[in-house]
């Protein structure tokens, strides 16, 4: 079974600094994390970014789609977003474990995959955790990274999680912290399954979770529940 720490930074330390960002990573590692989650999307051409939304508006207060705009645009409009390869060598030197969730644009998630696996290699990165909710960037994963684990994401487990798991060749399922009961945790760690729960930021929520045999939960104020 996969092993993880009990506490990943989610987006870096969100609550502290602007999520998915250097600072936030930097302070990740300073509150004590020894992983971080964060979101991997394109720009239009083709450079893997760590960005959470499809468009500028909520993070950055521009209107625009990242997936529309090339990096030098973006580092124009948005010169907080970091590329992957910046946030993978800020983790690197800090020590951290690395969960990079692969966020495409529709019809995007074979490409994205494949990009972000590339640019990890290059920056020396061993064996990353993939996770994400789209089923092509999984499949592609396992193809060109079949060694590095895999985590399917869901809100909602379904009927059929066994299946689906096995065919992506996932070694861990994410859902939502409120989807995930004792006896469902009990059958998904039975099927050697890794259990992750998003998100979390109070420290009783967590105790209980864990307590249920979930191995990890994501965090916006790890320092809360470290």
């Amino acid at each position: 079974m996969l092993i993880l720490p009990r506490v990943i930074g989610h987006r870096g330390a969100a609550a502290h600094a602007p999520e998915n960002t250097l600072a936030s990573f930097a302070k990740a590692a300073d509150l004590g994390c020894a992983m971080v989650e964060f979101d991997v999307r394109l720009t239009a051409d083709g450079v893997p970014v760590v960005f959470h939304d499809d468009t500028l508006d909520r993070c950055v207060g521009v209107h625009g789609a990242v997936g529309c705009l090339s990096l030098s645009r973006l580092r124009t409009v948005a010169p907080q977003v970091p590329t992957l390869a910046e946030v993978l060598e800020l983790c690197a030197v800090r020590g951290l474990a690395v969960d990079m969730e692969i966020k495409p644009d529709r019809g995007m998630g074979a490409a994205t995959a494949a990009a972000a696996i590339r640019v990890a290699r290059d920056c020396g990165q061993a064996a990353p955790l993939l996770s994400s909710f789209d089923a092509d960037a999984l499949a592609v994963s396992r193809a060109l990274a079949p060694d590095w684990p895999r985590a399917l994401l869901v809100e909602r487990v379904p009927a059929d999680w066994a299946r689906r798991v096995a065919a992506l060749g996932c070694c861990a399922l994410g859902a939502h912290h409120r989807a995930l009961p004792t006896p469902l945790v009990g059958q998904l760690r039975a099927a050697g399954l890794a259990v992750l729960a998003f998100t979390v930021n109070r420290p009783g929520r967590a105790r209980r979770l864990w307590t249920r045999g979930v191995d990890a939960v994501f965090c916006d104020a790890p320092d809360r529940l470290l």
